[in-house]
């Protein structure tokens, strides 16, 4: 239920495009934003740290595309926080005992320090790398290619790198059979 809330305002942005256009939809995914935020406060009496982060970027951004009438802003969005992802997990190579990514899932797997590194790495890395993507992409393709890799490549692409991960952590679950 978590991820279908996640993809909320994706989803939305993406409709509304195809039947409006980018300025409707900007609207249309900061007001999504808005009720994620807020379906999260009243649901769990929390909001994470990087909703609010991405709520506030949503509605800076949002605000200064649909104000000065120009589309890059909102196409800048997805960069500005992938790029904010990969230097959290990169931070967290040098600040604190753990990793971020060991905080995130060493309560289901063991590794060794090393591989958490590398596997902090390899996220950090990711992250950055989709926000050069999309800078590719923006620069160099109409919006609607744009609003395509936003609303499909970018989960494609984390489909992929988790299948990665997947099978580069395999060697790593212990045998239940033994």
């Amino acid at each position: 239920m978590k991820q279908l809330v996640e993809f909320f305002p994706i989803v939305l942005f993406f409709i509304a495009y195809k039947a409006y256009d980018i300025y409707i939809a900007t609207a249309v995914v900061m007001i999504a934003t808005i009720l994620q935020v807020t379906y999260s406060w009243i649901r769990h009496r929390k909001v994470e740290t990087m909703q609010w982060i991405t709520l506030a970027l949503v509605v800076v951004m949002g605000g200064l595309t649909l104000y000065l009438q120009d589309e890059q802003f909102i196409k800048w969005k997805l960069s500005i926080i992938e790029w904010l992802f990969g230097v959290a997990f990169f931070s967290s190579q040098v600040i604190g005992k753990k990793t971020f990514v060991e905080r995130m899932m060493s309560t289901n797997l063991t590794l060794p320090e090393p591989v958490w590194r590398r596997l902090n790495f390899m996220w950090g890395s990711f992250f950055t790398s989709v926000g050069f993507i999309n800078l590719y992409v923006m620069y160099n393709y109409n919006t609607d290619d744009w609003v395509a890799f936003k609303t499909f490549g970018v989960p494609a692409l984390m489909v992929l790198f988790i299948a990665g991960q997947m099978v580069y952590l395999y060697k790593y679950v212990p045998n239940t059979e033994e």
